[in-house]
């Protein structure tokens, strides 16, 4: 198994195909999970992914050297193994005390449908004040997110976040990369912002391109628009894009809609070792993105103006 077919794997197929690597790794999850604390799920990934860091990168500076490869593997799978495990453990957990065929009873599917979707899974723009005053009345709450996010659905945008965005992009041309079905563009360009979806539709077995996300890698579309501000929602985790949003010299304003579990999405080394922006944690704008049990944020990074490369620079 090559380094692609590991990344793309599911957890079922690793376990399969490397089982010595899953005891120990299962070893570990259990002792996570015990506690029922989110953050020693959380501990449990990072440790992995720690453990794997210099095999990645030893690999990387080898240009994936099949000797190398060979004595990397084991580390990466046990990372990606972590990840997918600790996304099922999750999962798991919301699905709790359901048994047989996971899904929404009558009422709870009723009002799920009218609060999230305009039709089918189509979403729509969330009002605020009809979720605060529904969204208490549906029982099954803890199945919303695990019957959706194999589909890509990983939040839904309230009225008032779409509003708060549009007013915060303005006039400037906008960017969205790994867009999936373009919901959030389809939601801005309705306010009138100037604003194009990206995405290298890898997630095609999941997701419906519709035609206007143009189908580019996020780094081809970053050099190719020259964007002023850029938007990503729940990009995968420690992504290999993000670190170009700042290094692109025409962005001035990268905003992004994420989840407090570091291990679930983003990169975040990339957020943290950049020196150019400076990092706006918007606690106004977390109770606008839905639901609250994804533990939502967003985080609004801004140029500095002692930063601002020089006309042309890239």
């Amino acid at each position: 198994m090559n380094l692609d077919s590991v990344n793309s794997a599911t957890l079922d197929a690793l376990i399969e195909r490397f089982p010595e690597e899953w005891e120990i790794v299962g070893q570990n999850l259990v002792a996570a999970t015990a506690s029922h604390r989110p953050q020693d799920i959380e501990a449990f990934v990072l440790r992995a992914r720690e453990e794997a860091a210099p095999w990645q990168r030893r690999l990387e500076k080898s240009h994936k050297n099949p000797k190398v490869l060979a004595s990397a593997l084991p580390s990466i799978v046990r990372a990606r193994m972590a990840f997918l495990a600790a996304q099922r453990a999750v999962q798991a957990a919301a699905l709790a005390g359901s048994s047989g065929r996971v899904r929404f009873g009558l009422w709870s599917g009723f009002l799920v449908q009218k609060l999230f979707f305009a039709r089918g899974l189509v979403r729509k723009p969330v009002s605020l004040r009809a979720f605060r005053r529904w969204w208490p009345w549906v029982t099954q709450k803890r199945l919303l997110m695990p019957l959706v996010e194999p589909r890509g659905i990983y939040a839904f945008y309230s009225q008032e976040l779409i509003r708060a965005l549009a007013e915060r992009i303005g006039d400037r041309a906008c960017l969205e990369i790994a867009a999936g079905d373009g919901t959030l563009t389809h939601f801005l360009t309705e306010t009138g912002v100037q604003i194009r979806a990206t995405d290298d539709q890898s997630w095609s077995h999941a997701i419906k391109f519709p035609q206007d996300v143009e189908r580019l890698e996020a780094t081809q579309a970053l050099a190719r628009y020259q964007p002023k501000v850029v938007l990503c929602a729940f990009p995968p985790p420690r992504n290999a894009f993000e670190r170009a949003v700042f290094r692109t010299s025409s962005v001035d304003l990268y905003v992004l809609l994420t989840t407090r579990h570091k291990f679930a999405a983003g990169d975040w080394a990339a957020y943290e070792n950049q020196t150019d922006f400076a990092l706006q944690s918007q606690g106004d704008l977390d109770r606008l993105l839905l639901p609250p049990m994804i533990d939502p944020q967003v985080l609004v990074f801004e140029r500095k103006p002692s930063s601002t490369p020089a006309r042309g620079a890239d």
